[in-house]
Parts: C-alpha cells; sequence; structure tokens
C-alpha cells in the first residue's frame, strides 16, 4: 500500500482496532479518534499508537496525499473529522474495505451469522495456531487465550468475522464460509428479513470452494457454485454433527463429531453451554474441510479458553455464579438464558440488559421481551443509543411493560450498583452490547466481596 499515514475514525471499535494493530505491525504510522478511552484503546496507546478523545481536525495528518483514512459505519456522518477528511482530498474508506484489501491474495476463512460469529471465528483461529498450521485472524472479541483481537502468522491464511452490518462481509471472497444464521436485524439497514436474507446469499455466491451452513438456512446451490454442506448441533441429517452428547455437573460438554462418513470420539469444549457445541461444531467443519487433523482439531476444542463478553464466566461458585454476554438480539438472549438454565439447573436467574440502538429495540420489543421472560428477575437499563438519534416513543419501557417475569425494575445506567448491592444474587447474567461491560469488574468485585 502506498500509503504511509493510516488514520482511523473509531479506533477504538472492535473490528477497527484489530485493523489498526495489523497496520501497526507492518509498519505504518497508525493514529486515530474514538469517541471515549477504554482498556482496548489503552492498550492500542501501549503498542504505540497515538489516540485522541476529541473531535478535532487538528489531530489528523496533513500530508493529504500520503494518508489513508479509514471509518466505522458507526460514527455518525456530520461528525466534524468525518467531514473534514471528505471535504480535503482524502482517501476515505470504510474498514470493511480495508478488511477486504488485506484479505486479497489470501486464503480467506470467514466466519458470518447474525449470532454465532464471534465465538466460532475465534475458536476456528485457535484451531489453526493450536494445530501449527498458523493464521492471521481478524477477530469481533477478544481472546481469551492470546488476550487480543488480531493475530498473525507467516502462513497464507485469514480467519475473518464476516460482519453483514452495513453489507460489510460483501467486501470478502472467501475460499471457506460458514453460516450460522441469519436472523433479522440491522433492519435500519436492511428494511426486511428478505432483504438480510439476499444479502446473505450473495456472501453465498462469492465463496469459492465451499459453503457450511447451519442445517435449515434458507442457502441452496442456485445460490452459489461452491459446495454445499451442512452442520448441526445433534440433527443426523447435517454433514457435521454430534452424537452422544454428554454434560457434566459444571456444563462442560463431551461429544462425538461425526462427519463425512468419519468420527471424532470424546470432543470436549473448552468453555461450558451446549451452544458452544455448535460453534465448535462449526469451527471444526471449516478446519476439517481446509485440511487440518481431526486429532489435532479434538486438542484444541478442548484447550480453548472462550471470547471475553460472551458467555464469559467471572464468578462461579455454589454461593454465587456471574456471567456476562454481550447478546443484543433476542434470539442470543434466549440462547445464553437456556445455557444458564441447563449449566444452573433451580437455582434463581436474575438478568441485567442494556437495550442497544433504538431502532433494534422499536424492531424487536415484542421478541426481546419474550427472550427476557426466561428469567426470574430482569433488572432492565435505558437503551444505549450508539450511533443513533433518540426515536419519539421508543425507550425500554416498551420491552419492559410486555415482560411476563413479575420480579422485573426499569432503572438507568447510573443506579445500576446500588441496585445490586441491594439485592441477593444467586446466578447473575448481564447482557447488552453498549456501555455495559464497563460494569464487569465492580460487579465482579462486589460479588466476590460478598463470597470471602
Amino acid at each position: 500500500m502506498a500509503y504511509k499515514n493510516i488514520y482511523f475514525i473509531g479506533i477504538g471499535g472492535i473490528g477497527m482496532s484489530a485493523i489498526a494493530r495489523y497496520y501497526n505491525i507492518k509498519g505504518y504510522n497508525v493514529s486515530g479518534y474514538d469517541r471515549t478511552p477504554s482498556a482496548l484503546t489503552a492498550e492500542l496507546q501501549g503498542e504505540g499508537i497515538s489516540i485522541h478523545y476529541e473531535d478535532n481536525v487538528d489531530y489528523i495528518p496533513k500530508d493529504v496525499e500520503n494518508t489513508l483514512v479509514v471509518y466505522t459505519p458507526a460514527i455518525p456522518k456530520d461528525m466534524g473529522e468525518l467531514v473534514y477528511v471528505n471535504e480535503h482530498g482524502y482517501k476515505v474508506v470504510k474498514r470493511s474495505r480495508m478488511l477486504g484489501e488485506i484479505a486479497t491474495g489470501q486464503q480467506c476463512l470467514a466466519v458470518s451469522g447474525t449470532h454465532g460469529k464471534t465465538t466460532t471465528s475465534t475458536l476456528l483461529a485457535h484451531i489453526f495456531t493450536h494445530s501449527g498450521e498458523g493464521c492471521s485472524a481478524f477477530l469481533g472479541g477478544i481472546s481469551k487465550n492470546y488476550d487480543s483481537n488480531l493475530l498473525t502468522s507467516e502462513n497464507n491464511v485469514i480467519v475473518a468475522e464476516a460482519d453483514e452490518f452495513d453489507r460489510s462481509f460483501l467486501q470478502l471472497y472467501p475460499s471457506i464460509a460458514v453460516i450460522t444464521s441469519m436472523d433479522a436485524d440491522h433492519l435500519d439497514i436492511y428494511g426486511d428479513k428478505a432483504h438480510i436474507i439476499e444479502a446473505f446469499k450473495a456472501f453465498a455466491g462469492q465463496t469459492q470452494g465451499t459453503v457450511i451452513k447451519k442445517i435449515g438456512l434458507d442457502i441452496c446451490q442456485e445460490d452459489t457454485k461452491a459446495e454445499i454442506l451442512t452442520y448441526s448441533y445433534d440433527d443426523v441429517r447435517a454433514d457435521f454433527h454430534a452424537e452422544r452428547i454428554r454434560k457434566d455437573e459444571c456444563g462442560y460438554f463431551t461429544f462425538d463429531l461425526h462427519y463425512r462418513g468419519n468420527v471424532l470420539e470424546d470432543c470436549k469444549v473448552g468453555i461450558p453451554g451446549w451452544v458452544n457445541v455448535e460453534n465448535a461444531i462449526a469451527a471444526s467443519a471449516i478446519a476439517l474441510t481446509y485440511g487440518i487433523d481431526g486429532e489435532k482439531v479434538r486438542q484444541a476444542l478442548a484447550t480453548f479458553q472462550g471470547v471475553k463478553r460472551r458467555f464469559d464466566i467471572h464468578v462461579n461458585t455454589p454461593a454465587c455464579s456471574y456471567i456476562d454476554d454481550y447478546a443484543h438480539h433476542p434470539k442470543e438472549i434466549a440462547a445464553a438464558v437456556s445455557a444458564m438454565r441447563d449449566i444452573f439447573p433451580g437455582r434463581k436467574l436474575t438478568a441485567v440488559f442494556q437495550p442497544h440502538l433504538y431502532t433494534r429495540t422499536r424492531d424487536f420489543a415484542d421478541e426481546f421481551a419474550l427472550a427476557l421472560s426466561g428469567v426470574d428477575r430482569l433488572i432492565l437499563l435505558d437503551i444505549y443509543p450508539a450511533r443513533e438519534e433518540p426515536i419519539p416513543g421508543v425507550t425500554s419501557e416498551i420491552i419492559f411493560d410486555k415482560v411476563t417475569c413479575q420480579d422485573k425494575v426499569l432503572i438507568t445506567r447510573d443506579q445500576l450498583m446500588e441496585q445490586l448491592e441491594s439485592e441477593q444474587i444467586d446466578t447473575l447474567i448481564t447482557f447488552g452490547a453498549g456501555n455495559i461491560d464497563r460494569f464487569i469488574g465492580p460487579i465482579t468485585e462486589m460479588l466476590e466481596n460478598r463470597i470471602r
């Protein structure tokens, strides 16, 4: 690439930061803006990347010809720095275009889907790394095995989380792709579910070698020239599926992985929950299709430590358990609640949920209410707006009023710690894709102090 400087607007985002790290390692002069400091921006600064937190064009490199500007669609179009670079002749590209550029000329293994893709892609990257095959990986979460959202390798293989938001994944042309789910989401972008499915079909059509879809998804041979295979948690009709599934008292699963006439016996996933068996089958399906040895796949599954904020266990004792999860779609919440019930049978489940985006709250209020009605006690917070302006009549109350769980309370984010300190907690899960993650440390500390 001919540029010397790469400037990121929204550098603290999980996808943006991985690309910033990549180009910083490659020797470019990397800098950027983000709205608020975070643990991730502190890490980037520790790696030598200059970051500021005010919308100020003075920080943008003035060498226009040698500066590439990368932005995330989560940034408002009228943000001052973004307006400035567009008006002053800079080359300006979206994050997804950069990932597409990096993937060009490499063997791209892509994980797509409206949920499940972060854990699945991180597990896939771990299989490649642990096996010794190696890969570069751009992940939508922080791998607990490697404490990063970026892995690098000399091997000409890239593992990419293929994000459907803003049709970003259509910048990728994978050799092997997994599609985990195609539920309605991002309706502010797509309008309706039919257009989401249309985008996933286009993504399948760009896949060169093999599409591995969750069994039952509406992707067929007329959508792609690639080979189509299927995977499932336990549907024996799928090309990749689990049989002889066993769960121990802590919620960890052991199973036999059946695939195309072969059996990989006694696979164990290093993190609990049935949903992670399904994620493991999807990741294993790509790895086995690529050609990773089955025994190496089995060993990697057992050593996987998970992803921060993906069913992430912080406290786990008979007296009290606390798990944090990034879930921000009704299907994700329902799956996590199901996993909690499975791991902690008979215990009282308290959930804290911070809705993410006004549009998503408006579009899925009924589905959110149904999923959240499965807990014993609900603490519902106000909406985290992210990139959006308020929508009249859309508040957390439209979910709250429809939740059938009788033990529920609606509070602001600022009231959360005081509320939790006044409660008896048996099992607790926090949900959301906004800034609820800032509470993980304080909640963990509070609960651990109680246990001592």
